[in-house]
């Protein structure tokens, strides 16, 4: 399998998304956790409100403490600042990040976070409180790196006038029907709607800055609409999805995911599915490495101008 870097670590570039492990039984997700890893996937991605209050970190952590050897083989990284209440709302206050650090680890059994991202901005974040509590997360050995979800690059400059630490990824939603992140690039200069810098130029920024770029929902199109793949709404992408799964002896979600690692931005993506065929198919095609040609005809195909 493909790997890439983490400032200086290197990590494989698929990682097993959490989000959906609440749907399965202990059991079921200590055969998951096995089949990652045997098969290279040892990035584990985890945030606090995965599956309501803690579920999905709780049922991964009673995993682990039937097997503890299993954490030295593991990157766990968790995310936290969405307040579920009855308004829900982000709170990246010191008080709040280091309690909500400290319950992942209680849930997780896992002694300390591989990495931490801030979910989501937050429009009331004072850089300084940040600051306070990675410092106090990272000299405790709680948290090793930190990161963030879903920023653009001048909320990444405002938290880095406080931080001690480089922040080193960056969550960020992606696939071949989501790309404001790519279509402000190719359309410099245009009256064209996809010229508009949704994504603020957030992928060029972190390729300057060496920060991970992690991509989810990789098959998703607009925000949680469906899958696209095989969907009757988009017969383009998907008769050319075909021809190259025809090409390459895959399957429409490897070539997918093929099309995001075939970008040099240094990117991970995370895999949301628990079924472990389906997994097995992403790796296998995780190593095609398309052409300059199969890749814009895909992004083409998928109704993106082209200047």
């Amino acid at each position: 399998m493909k790997e890439v870097t983490i400032r200086g670590q290197r990590v494989p570039s698929l990682m097993q998304g959490c989000m959906r492990i609440s749907n399965l039984s202990e059991t079921q997700v200590d055969a998951l956790l096995h089949f990652d890893l045997e098969h290279g996937i040892n990035f584990f991605d985890h945030a606090d409100i995965y599956g309501g209050e803690g579920v999905c970190e709780t049922i991964f952590g009673n995993v682990l403490k039937k097997q503890p050897a299993l954490r030295d083989k593991m990157f766990i990284q968790s995310k936290c600042g969405i307040h579920r209440s009855e308004t829900n709302h982000y709170d990246f206050s010191k008080d709040y990040i280091i309690e909500c650090v400290n319950k992942s680890l209680e849930r997780l059994q896992c002694g300390y976070l591989d990495y931490l991202l801030l979910h989501r901005p937050d429009a009331l974040m004072e850089p300084k409180e940040v600051a306070d509590a990675f410092d106090a997360l990272y000299s405790s050995g709680k948290v090793r790196h930190f990161g963030v979800s879903n920023h653009n690059p001048y909320q990444i400059e405002l938290l880095k006038t406080a931080l001690q630490q480089p922040l080193e990824i960056n969550q960020m939603q992606m696939s071949l029907l989501h790309t404001p992140m790519i279509d402000a690039g190719l359309n410099v200069n245009t009256f064209d709607s996809h010229g508009i810098e949704r994504g603020a130029m957030t992928l060029d920024y972190c390729r300057l800055h060496a920060i991970t770029m992690q991509c989810w929902s990789p098959f998703l199109y607009g925000m949680f609409e469906g899958n696209y793949l095989d969907n009757p709404k988009f017969p383009e992408v998907n008769q050319r999805l075909q021809e190259l799964v025809d090409h390459y002896h895959t399957t429409k979600a490897g070539i997918a995911i093929a099309w995001l690692l075939r970008h040099p931005a240094n990117m991970q993506v995370v895999l949301g599915s628990c079924n472990t065929s389906h997994i097995k198919d992403i790796i296998d095609a995780s190593d095609i490495v398309l052409t300059r040609e199969e890749w814009y005809s895909l992004y083409v195909a998928a109704q993106n101008p082209l200047p």
